[in-house]
């Protein structure tokens, strides 16, 4: 898309881009050329020390093991009914993969055995990992499992095993992200447009936040030096936002205008910038400012419906899923971030 147009969108949206340049360069494009056609891949992991990535085309209903140093498929995991989101433990060797079908696979890295499935309810979806207690939290159940409420199961990933269920009262669930500061999880609930509050340690929900700037949120990215909360939201078929949350309160203080169908949100602390990408074909990009305010950074193209990505703080990448969608074959884009002018 040409600067004319980017400025049209931005125009359409009711933001204007200073005009700093494009916040990401193409560095790298993976292609995965048995991937049949599909409209959705979701989440991704990396293998830092390996340089592998681990992604889910769920088209093809496996895992794909990319090699970043050849941009190659190095193998293809097959075998799982709709893959979700991905844990790669490198200190254990061990993948961790949730399956729609209500079930997280537990595979070895080098091998790609499976070495055990822990069976969980329909709908086994978004994942939360805390590094310090090795606990993993997916979501699963709700309306897919025919319930009102769904479910955040927590699996020990040193034992391998599940040990005990959150229950929060909404027939579904979408992205999380744990707040190590103050030892909660927020996890979103499109349908209420609201936010559950998670105390880790006592496991309930102790809150519920409610969103008026934005509807159906999916997405979120933390400054939890800052106590900023990102929520991206899917206002429309192609309008989106991002609330602004304080988390010492629960109240939103701005939204800021993206494109819709966004799945996947980071925060990059060292450029303060919030990173989103959206389905309609476009990484939106906020700088928050030595004022508080917030600069828009022109949008940065990748393809429709390549809506989840990756962002790696340690490789300073952003690594894009695109899904085969017509004559769009199914790949990985890799960006590198660049400084503002």
């Amino acid at each position: 898309m040409n600067t004319r147009l980017h400025l049209l969108a931005f125009a359409l949206l009711g933001a204007y881009p200073a005009q700093a340049g494009p916040p990401f360069i193409l560095a790298q494009t993976i292609e995965m050329p048995e991937v049949p056609a599909g409209p959705y891949a979701d989440h991704m992991a990396l293998d830092l020390q390996g340089r592998r990535l681990f992604t889910t085309p769920q088209a093809n209903k496996a895992v794909d093991v990319l090699d970043l140093a050849t941009g190659r498929v190095l193998r293809t995991i097959p075998g799982f009914g709709n893959p979700h989101a991905i844990l790669f433990r490198g200190d254990r060797n061990r993948l961790f993969v949730t399956d729609g079908d209500g079930a997280l696979d537990i595979l070895d890295a080098t091998s790609f055995s499976r070495i055990k499935s822990i069976e969980l309810q329909r709908d086994a979806d978004g994942i939360g990992y805390d590094a310090k207690t090795g606990y993993l939290y997916v979501s699963n159940g709700g309306a897919a499992a025919g319930n009102d409420y769904s479910l955040i199961s927590i699996i020990d990933t040193a034992r391998e095993a599940k040990i005990g269920d959150i229950r929060v009262g909404s027939p579904g669930l979408e992205a999380m992200v744990i707040d190590n500061a103050s030892g909660r999880l927020y996890v979103n609930l499109p349908e209420q447009n609201a936010i559950a509050v998670i105390n880790l340690e006592t496991r309930t929900v102790i809150a519920t936040w409610t969103l008026t700037m934005g509807n159906r949120n999916e997405a979120f990215a933390l400054d939890e030096a800052h106590h900023w909360l990102y929520v991206g939201c899917n206002d429309s078929d192609v309008r989106g936002s991002i609330v602004v949350i304080d988390t010492r309160t629960g109240k939103e203080q701005r939204r800021l205008p993206i494109g819709s169908w966004v799945d996947s949100m980071f925060y990059d602390a060292p450029r303060r910038r919030v990173y989103a990408s959206t389905g309609v074909g476009e990484v939106f990009t906020y700088e928050r400012q030595s004022d508080g305010g917030y600069r828009a950074l022109e949008p940065v193209d990748t393809a429709v419906m390549a809506r989840t990505a990756l962002f790696s703080a340690e490789l300073d990448l952003l690594f894009v899923t695109v899904p085969h969608l017509g004559w769009t074959t199914a790949k990985v884009l890799v960006f590198k971030p660049q400084s503002s002018r």
